[in-house]
């Protein structure tokens, strides 16, 4: 058994434990220890990657191990990573675990909810882990399935029209992904689902890719907040739970771009530079729309929604770009704004507990009550804006300098389009921070309001470091990456 099998195996035990834990510390328990068991084994995955890397191993994926599961299909438990999946592992774990440290408080039926988040996360690491098809999109549907209870019972707002919206439509973006799956194995002529298998085959004739390349960008592209199938994204976020929020944001989001990359642009490669342009359009208006209509919203959840719309875009707009700088800061993205937007929905969290409104209308002066949260919120700002020294810097800048190595009209027009969106972002975040923040607290209920407890503290404590540290050493998250995006680019270009 490959050691990347705990990364399912613990949440297992996790849920078994949340099921016989009999009073909420012991529920508690459950959860800082099985969440701090996979923030260890993520840490320790990378740095062992490093090290192999580092001591000349060019094996496209590490710690591979496959068990036939259903012969008939050929279909495999399959594992393996490379630079893309173990950071994606590690974004995962740092979530999973802040996660628990902002749903300290949460009630009721605690016991419940985070029977469901951890069922939710287990999804999201065999997704990450697989490397056959089959069982790469059943951890996927684990990883959806959750979000209508984990929103319709314990969100807020018009919490079952979210929910149900959100189901239908990712729902909608899986029945795509089933088609498009199912055509490259029996297109391809391969006795395996293997991903990588499958695109070294190379063997699906271009009629045919291009036929089913749209069902699964599309596919992968709903949850990766791809116009126009995008509008569950911002119900769905301001009406979940904290935790909710940052998870499906902060991670959640990203199975798109790793999807569309890994599947759909790997497997379908032809297809991938021929239709590339009408996605490349559709991106950039996501990058775009996202960052204005941040601007007109009154909920700070909204507001930080489509702001994910936005940044997400620019995620999928790299990778269509298929330049290697591109590419490796659309995966820099993936996890800097999955950092930056778990930061954001924690403190909006921690802020409507206090303030029982996130409307910005009615929210002023915070610095003065609450000074650890607002400075938490300031931050998370600047690295929005990509402010240099953090995370969102990095990133950004990776994509648009990559993006412009194309040196086409029609590439280079994109990208100077695109890069509008930093002017927005910068607008609609310094006016909320100045907003919410500065001036004379106007509600005197305001004024008994208390500043963070520990275990939010710890929360945003741990986010900013990683958002920072990202930030200020870069470079072996860019290597990491580079090296993985290499060998699939080649693949497509």
């Amino acid at each position: 058994m490959s050691i990347l099998t705990l990364f399912v195996v613990i949440p297992a035990l996790m849920l078994v434990g949340l099921w016989l834990a009999k009073s909420l510390n012991q529920v508690r328990g459950v959860m800082v220890v099985g969440a701090s068991c996979l923030l260890a084994l993520s840490i320790w995955l990378t740095i062992y990657f490093i090290q192999e890397r580092g001591a000349g191993n060019t094996e496209q994926m590490l710690l591979t191990a496959s068990t036939p599961w259903f012969k008939p299909l050929n279909i495999a438990y399959s594992v393996g990573v490379d630079g893309i999946s173990v950071v994606m592992l590690l974004l995962s774990s740092i979530i999973v675990f802040t996660g628990t440290f902002a749903s300290w408080q949460l009630k009721p039926m605690t016991k419940e909810y985070f029977l469901w988040f951890t069922l939710l996360s287990t999804g999201v690491y065999g997704f990450f882990i697989c490397t056959d098809m089959f069982t790469m999109f059943m951890f996927y549907e684990v990883a959806l399935i959750p979000m209508y209870l984990l929103i319709g019972v314990w969100g807020s707002g018009n919490k079952e029209y979210a929910a149900m919206k959100l189901t239908l439509m990712l729902m909608g973006g899986s029945a795509l992904l089933i088609i498009g799956l199912l055509g490259i194995y029996y297109f391809s002529g391969a006795t395996t689902m293997n991903v990588n298998e499958i695109a070294a085959m190379h063997n699906i004739p271009v009629d045919i890719q291009k036929v089913f390349f749209p069902f699964i960008f599309i596919g992968f592209g709903v949850l990766g907040a791809l116009f126009p199938f995008h509008t569950w994204s911002p119900d769905g976020h301001a009406s979940a739970p904290t935790a909710v929020s940052m998870l499906h944001a902060g991670v959640l989001m990203k199975l798109g771009g790793y999807g569309c990359f890994r599947v759909a642009m790997y497997l379908l490669p032809d297809a991938a530079n021929e239709l590339a342009w009408i996605f490349l359009i559709l991106t950039t208006i996501s990058v775009v729309y996202g960052a204005f209509s941040a601007c007109v919203q009154t909920d700070l959840k909204y507001i930080n929604a489509y702001s994910s719309v936005s940044h997400c875009g620019l995620v999928l707009f790299a990778l269509l770009m298929m330049t290697k700088t591109s590419c490796t800061g659309a995966i820099l993205q993936m996890l800097s704004h999955g950092l930056m937007t778990a930061l954001f929905f924690a403190l909006i969290g921690m802020i409507y507990g206090r303030t029982h409104t996130r409307d910005i209308r009615y929210l002023d002066g915070l610095m003065k009550i609450m000074p650890f949260l607002a400075v938490g919120y300031v931050v998370a700002g600047l690295a929005n804006l990509g402010l240099p020294g953090f995370s969102g810097f990095i990133a950004e800048m990776t994509i648009f300098v990559g993006s412009f190595e194309n040196g086409d009209t029609f590439h280079r027009a994109a990208t100077i389009i695109a890069c509008t969106s930093i002017v927005v972002t910068a607008v609609y975040i310094l006016r909320v921070v100045g907003k919410i923040l500065y001036g004379e607290v106007k509600n005197p209920h305001y004024l008994e309001l208390t500043d963070a407890t520990w275990d939010e503290r710890v929360a945003v404590i741990c986010l900013i470091a990683c958002v920072a540290g990202l930030g200020m050493f870069p470079l072996w998250a860019s290597n990491v990456i580079s090296d993985a995006v290499g060998p699939i680019l080649a693949n497509i270009i």
